[in-house]
């Protein structure tokens, strides 16, 4: 997830000139996983639908880091994210099973910002996101152990909108959308934070996000999502 927007906690008001300015933000993100994920067809499939609480417990390993970067009208954001989670249950007809799934991402877009009034801007981008997918299946009944690999680039569209509320206060809403069958077969997701100026090059922002993936390919598929509240510090250069 998931993606640059996060690193957007710059003021709205922050005037064009011909320097580059830039910003990182590290955060955390307590995403459920919900979804199914098939490793081959006519194979058992492992079905995740996991609450906050779930996730921290079984959850084993979350990295998360945007960075953004702008001249004049230009904007430049990328995105990583790596989030790994485990599960234990049962397949049809009711045989013990266990998975997991690695979900990595690297997101580059470019764009450019239109002034919407004198507190609020609109980043209008486009660019890729590369995915890389690893599962496991054990089923040991079965005489199954698959660990099945993707990787793959979707094509991916943006807005985003970051609002000046308050001298120290901002909103961010970010959306995008991508795959169209060129990489996976859709994948969208939303974001909104509300963001506070800590110093004069620190912020500290919360709010949530919700990532969608639909992904066949071999006979494997990967079709759920990543939703859960999110809190990061930023700092601009």
């Amino acid at each position: 997830m998931l993606t640059a927007p996060l690193a957007a906690q710059e003021t709205a008001t922050q005037s064009a000139d011909d320097d580059w300015s830039g910003q990182v933000t590290i955060y955390g993100w307590g995403a459920g996983i919900g979804g199914d994920f098939t490793p081959f067809t006519g194979g058992p499939t492992l079905e995740f639908d996991k609450s906050l609480g779930e996730v921290l417990e079984d959850l084993d390993a979350a990295i998360f880091a945007t960075a953004l970067a702008r001249k004049g009208d230009l904007v430049l954001l990328t995105d990583f994210s790596y989030t790994k989670s485990s599960k234990d249950g049962l397949v049809p007809p009711g045989i013990p099973a266990a998975g997991k799934v690695a979900i990595r991402s690297f997101s580059l877009l470019g764009g450019k910002r239109f002034e919407a009034s004198d507190t609020t801007t609109i980043d209008v981008l486009g660019g890729a996101r590369l995915w890389s997918l690893d599962g496991r299946v054990d089923v040991p009944l079965a005489g199954i152990a698959l660990a099945p690999e993707d990787t793959f680039v979707d094509p991916v569209a943006a807005i985003r909108l970051n609002s000046q509320i308050a001298p120290r206060l901002s909103l961010l809403a970010y959306g995008d959308v991508g795959g169209f069958g060129i990489g996976s077969d859709l994948t969208w997701q939303g974001v909104a934070t509300l963001n506070y100026r800590a110093g004069k090059s620190f912020y500290l922002s919360a709010g949530y996000r919700h990532l969608y993936l639909d992904r066949s390919s071999g006979g494997a598929r990967f079709d759920g999502n990543l939703s859960g509240p999110l809190a990061g510090a930023t700092l601009t250069f």
